[in-house]
């Protein structure tokens, strides 16, 4: 598929995501739906199932809080032990594996990124634009851009001393196989991140959450011996510069709702959805 065509088609899901959400309720039919983003049934059926993985009905019961529930009671093992699963759920493993993070030094963080070449650019992905960009060391920012001069004014803050220039560095490419749903050659991506140690801390637990399950800030906060800690751990997460390959989608509330997200709950849906699509089409094929 086009992937110019992908962000078009995201778009309209994303819309429908949001109709859906607000219309739970109601109950919208697959006609309700399409109207409301412009198509008809039958051609919002099929960019759905080729993005989704499933029918826009079953997805009523994936966007619900009772779906929400049952995938963090499902997640009883601790994110330690998370990492040793083996079989089909190897996936879990997929960010251990392949995602190497390497934090800056204290005096590298003070320093803001002076002597640091920062090259990004504006890429396609199922889930709408994405800024990339890297330094030197790997990759530090992944960012869905609504607002493209928004993404890079963040970037551009963060890294205030740092020399950015627009390149599309080949080194972006790995991170757009992440996007693929297909995890079987995967290169290994260093992310080179500026954090303080607490937020790097959070981060590195936010890889050992298994692909398709959901946690929560307490959870987070228990697992870095500081249960107390669950508002800074929501703060970290927050500040999360890494789009997907650090999951911080995969943290809602205790209740089983969502909670906030950077790049907007509309999308935290569609991300959430999506990996529990992958997840079962890879549990079928196994079978």
């Amino acid at each position: 598929m086009d992937k110019q065509q992908d962000i078009v088609n995201y778009n309209r899901i994303a819309s429908a995501i949001e109709y859906v959400k607000v219309n739970f309720q109601l109950q919208p039919t697959l006609e309700d739906i399409a109207s409301h983003v412009h198509v008809s049934p039958t051609h919002f059926q099929r960019i759905f199932q080729d993005w989704a993985g499933t029918s826009p009905k079953k997805f009523l019961q994936y966007i619900s809080l009772q779906h929400a529930k049952k995938l963090l009671k499902e997640h009883q093992t601790s994110l330690a032990e998370a990492t040793y699963h083996t079989g089909l759920s190897s996936t879990s493993r997929l960010h251990d594996l392949f995602l190497n993070i390497e934090g800056m030094s204290p005096a590298e963080y003070k320093l803001a990124g002076k002597g640091l070449q920062i090259s990004y650019g504006y890429y396609p992905t199922p889930f709408g634009t994405a800024l990339i960009a890297s330094t030197q060391k790997g990759i530090c920012m992944v960012a869905f851009e609504d607002d493209a001069a928004g993404s890079l004014a963040t970037l551009r803050k963060n890294f205030s001393c740092a020399v950015i220039q627009k390149y599309n560095d080949p080194a972006h490419l790995p991170v757009l196989d992440f996007f693929a749903g297909d995890w079987t050659n995967l290169k290994t991506i260093k992310l080179h991140l500026r954090g303080t140690a607490f937020q790097l801390k959070v981060w590195e637990a936010l890889l050992k959450i298994p692909m398709g399950k959901l946690t929560t800030y307490q959870y987070i906060a228990r697992e870095l011996d500081n249960e107390n800690a669950a508002r800074a751990v929501g703060t970290a997460i927050g500040n999360n510069p890494i789009a997907f390959l650090i999951p911080c989608h995969r943290v809602i509330q205790s209740s089983g709702l969502l909670g906030g997200y950077r790049w907007g709950l509309t999308r935290k849906t569609a991300l959430i959805v999506w990996e529990s699509m992958v997840l079962n089409k890879t549990s079928n094929e196994s079978v």
